[in-house]
């Protein structure tokens, strides 16, 4: 039977349009997807939108809109995002479903079956922006007196009547989760920050509201709305087919691995685990977080105005290129910087000049000598083993990579193997040997072929078109994409087509 796998990008909440960061953690997971399924696994791809809560109900009032027309536009735009990024989602969820609805209505009868929800009243600070209440050790006090939650949101003091989940009585149960499951949180800095914060000592979490309207109603209580990241989180069972255990994707569930950002880690590994455990399910198998993209320091913010666009960026870039550029530039986890200069410097460097210039040269010598078609193997010097051996190594080390999300480290051992090529190329000098050796000359260039044939077959995940193009030039028919196929040489003598440039240099217009 065909080993499953299940990723999830986190859901976007739709109170603003989609920048970088978004498109940065779909891209991911996009890898992540292509990958399992280039290893022959079954895999199931979720991404969608969160679009309950206050303030969604807020944006479209302030956008003059009734809440469920103003989710509309907004979660089309997220969808229109991940289908120009060529993120290869398998479903598109969002919250306003009524799959989802009944979903969260069974999740929430379960947890309060095990008398982990109580009805009381809720007093505390609360930040409209994050949909969280936090401790008045949490917050800070600005010069104007504004007190401000840890990510700068402003809160203000509410009561008002709210179920809870028994969250305190999960502590030590999620402490002994986080000691049995070392690879649960990643990256480790992040793990440590959770393991703080539950040791530190858990509140019960308020799970309901009534000030407001725009949320799934709570079962046999008037007047009560979801809090939303009970509501969020459940997506990922939804979409699974919960509560149906006869759901085709039920299978699937737990997830293998949840991409989110950082600033939601909480959310997902402290407060999921502690509702499904408490509904009696199985757990996820890992919460990743990536990091934030910088803009000469400053985290992006609509407030300061430095936003960056990934969809404009692809424009003026190409989609591949923005793809490579945001999966090589920073360690998924951590901070990077971003910046047109940085782009064009892996747009040339790295893609134009070793991978592009690497390709085409070898296809053009083919193709002019040796009618292009491709040459069979010759007698193997020991340049010839060193290289075919680094590039067949590839799989393996992409796959040790790709695992643990750390796709930068992953995307410098393809690069080893390029600039090797690169170097063997320099050094056989086939267009020298066309006249002294030509039957060297073949074995040098099929050398070349074979492992151009790796590398873009490793590299699909990142640049899924971009390698689409090279494979089909070196004469790899469809079917023979996978990992699995790389056993299995092209046929000697194939018949190659035309050689095309595949990634050309950024070369910046005057203004």
């Amino acid at each position: 039977m065909t080993q499953r796998f299940y990723v999830t990008t986190p859901i976007y909440y739709v109170n603003g349009a989609p920048h970088v960061g978004h498109a940065y953690t779909s891209i991911a997971a996009d890898v992540m997807a292509r990958f399992k399924r280039l290893d022959g696994y079954d895999v199931f791809f979720l991404t969608g939108t969160d679009e309950h809560g206050q303030k969604v109900e807020k944006a479209a009032a302030d956008a003059g809109l009734d809440p469920q027309a103003f989710t509309d536009q907004v979660s089309a735009k997220f969808r229109d995002m991940a289908d120009r990024l060529n993120v290869s989602y398998d479903d598109f969820i969002r919250t306003t479903e009524e799959r989802h609805k009944v979903s969260c209505a069974e999740l929430w009868r379960r947890i309060a079956a095990a008398g982990d929800i109580y009805l009381g009243h809720y007093e505390g600070w609360y930040a409209v922006r994050d949909e969280a209440f936090y401790d008045e050790a949490e917050l800070t006090v600005r010069p104007d007196g504004t007190k401000v939650a840890p990510t700068g949101a402003p809160v203000e003091w509410v009561r008002e009547p709210s179920y809870f989940f028994r969250l305190s009585a999960w502590q030590d149960r999620l402490l002994a989760f986080y000691d049995a499951n070392p690879d649960f949180i990643a990256p480790a800095s992040r793990r440590n920050e959770v393991i703080s914060f539950v040791k530190g000592g858990l509140n019960d979490l308020s799970i309901s509201r009534t000030s407001f309207r725009w949320g799934i109603p709570v079962p046999d209580a008037p007047g009560h709305v979801m809090y939303v990241w009970l509501d969020a989180l459940n997506n990922y069972v939804t979409a699974c087919g919960f509560p149906d255990p006869d759901a085709p994707r039920w299978g699937f569930w737990p997830a293998d691995v949840h991409f989110i950002g950082k600033d939601i880690v909480r959310f997902h590994a402290v407060y999921w685990p502690a509702f499904l455990m408490a509904a009696g399910l199985p757990t996820p198998k890992r919460v990743t977080t990536n990091g934030w993209w910088v803009v000469d320091g400053e985290k992006m913010s609509k407030s300061l105005g430095n936003v960056v666009d990934a969809l404009a960026m692809a424009e003026t870039f190409g989609l591949d290129a923005v793809r490579y550029f945001l999966m090589r530039e920073k360690p998924f986890g951590a901070d990077g910087g971003i910046s047109h200069k940085a782009m064009i410097s892996r747009t040339n460097v790295d893609l134009a000049n070793d991978l592009g210039n690497l390709a085409q040269r070898t296809l053009s010598l083919v193709a002019r000598n040796c009618e292009g078609r491709l040459p069979g193997r010759g007698p193997v010097t020991e340049a010839d083993t060193a290289l075919l051996a680094a590039a067949d190594g590839l799989p393996a080390l992409m796959r040790q990579r790709v695992e643990r999300q750390l796709f930068h480290d992953g995307l410098e051992e393809v690069w080893k193997v390029i600039r090797a090529a690169n170097a063997y190329i320099d050094h056989q000098a086939p267009w020298a040997l066309r006249k002294t050796d030509p039957v060297r000359m073949a074995a040098v260039l099929r050398v070349l072929a074979d492992v151009l044939r790796v590398v873009g077959t490793v590299l699909q995940p990142f640049m899924p078109a971009s390698m689409a193009k090279l494979l089909d030039q070196l004469g790899v028919p469809d079917e023979a994409r996978d990992f699995r196929a790389l056993a299995a040489p092209v046929a000697d003598g194939t018949v190659l087509p035309a050689p095309q440039g595949i990634f050309p240099r950024f070369v910046e217009t005057e203004a």
